[in-house]
């Protein structure tokens, strides 16, 4: 397409290729970040740039407004959305979507952890392939992250091991927040927004959609600071939970096997989650009220009681019994605190190694270790507790 067609597309404001960059205090990142994207666009693009910003009270709505008059190469149309205060930042994707125009569509950060090199490739596999949705992948062959302490790492991993087992999700990055998508198969998608990972509510929910990763290199920020805190830890079990209430809804009546599994699986480590909750708790408060007691003995604590809630929840819940006949709920509480007491031996040996030879924080320390214990547990528990078929 030559510079007077592009021109032409660009007046309309209909563009083959939008690009959503939402922001928050990246001053320091979006007048680069933009020459970036506009360096490494295939000649002949013709595209739009989105810049959601959040208010943010550096400036960087202000200086990528200017910054992209400048930029008016003839192929290139950049547009800021101004939100009013600091919304989050499923929202200010779903915000820069619902503005674009384009029939692809790029979602990527503004602080050079996601490489705009790798835009080009992503657009090509949308264009010649039979995918509708490109993953820049961190954890697929020749994928990779530099520059990340060992903790977030743990994290990510974490996460990601929830969106798979508790949403059935085969994607190995689904926690990515770089990727590329016909904008056709979110049309009629109700999206809610909640937490920092658009793509989960579209792989949920985009039903379908056929994907495909690609490889690229996470880059830790070099300038600014990054977003990750424990409110957006907290949107994120927020998001994983109503996500998982949309697809028991949408699966209801299920009778294939796989999907009843993967359902009481998430139903299980939902419990676990909340049961995390419990622990925490409990855990904390020994140890605030107590302070001399060794923090071993908090966990001890603190495991016993989130056990015992757990098995209620499960027994309601995850395994739908509710014959609680004095005998049979007591064989099953035994078995349930047998074997999560095994689960609670692998959980005690992880946090102790954890903390001890990797000096990782308790917090952290403790949410690894539950991970660890917890696939066992529900194996275990499935098949010699509420005697069901593992594969059901």
């Amino acid at each position: 397409m030559d510079v007077p067609a592009q021109e032409e597309l660009l007046k309309t404001g209909k563009v083959p290729l939008s690009i959503v960059l939402p922001t928050y205090n990246e001053s320091q990142n979006i007048a680069k970040m933009l020459d970036s994207i506009a360096g490494a666009l295939p000649a002949g693009t013709a595209a739009e740039i989105i810049v959601v910003d959040d208010n943010s009270p550096d400036g960087t709505g202000d200086i990528a407004s200017l910054h992209g008059k400048n930029i008016n190469n003839g192929k290139l149309k950049i547009e800021v959305v101004r939100r009013q205060g600091k919304l989050g930042l499923s929202s200010a994707i779903l915000a820069g979507v619902q503005s674009a125009s384009g029939d692809i569509v790029v979602v990527m950060d503004g602080d050079f952890s996601h490489p705009p090199q790798t835009i080009p490739h992503m657009i090509e596999e949308l264009e010649d392939s039979k995918y509708d949705i490109i993953v820049a992948s961190r954890y697929v062959k020749g994928g990779s992250i530099a520059g990340w302490p060992v903790k977030r790492r743990l994290m990510s991993k974490g996460a990601t091991k929830i969106a798979k087992y508790g949403l059935g999700i085969q994607v190995k990055d689904p926690m990515s927040g770089f990727f590329a998508f016909r904008r056709h198969i979110i049309e009629g998608v109700k999206f809610d927004a909640i937490g920092y990972k658009m793509l989960l509510e579209i792989l949920v929910k985009a039903k379908g959609a056929r994907v495909k990763e690609v490889p690229y290199t996470f880059t830790n920020r070099t300038a600014g600071a990054s977003k990750l805190d424990s409110s957006v830890m907290l949107d994120y079990v927020r998001a994983v939970w109503k996500l998982y209430r949309y697809g028991r809804s949408v699966a209801k009546g299920e009778k294939r096997a796989s999907v009843r599994f993967f359902s009481k699986a998430g139903r299980f480590y939902t419990v676990g989650a909340s049961g995390l909750l419990v622990n925490f708790v409990v855990s904390f408060l020994f140890q605030a009220v107590v302070p001399e007691l060794w923090y071993l003995y908090t966990t001890i604590i603190g495991i016993f009681f989130s056990m015992t809630s757990n098995f209620f929840v499960n027994k309601l819940w995850t395994f739908e019994d509710r014959d609680f006949a004095a005998k049979k709920t007591a064989f099953q509480y035994g078995m349930f605190m047998g074997f999560s007491s095994l689960g609670a031996l692998i959980q005690l040996g992880a946090v102790y190694a954890l903390v001890e030879n990797y000096h990782l924080d308790y917090p952290l320390a403790l949410v690894m270790a539950v991970m660890a214990a917890s696939i066992g547990n529900f194996l275990l528990n499935k098949k010699w507790t509420f005697k069901e078929k593992i594969w059901s």
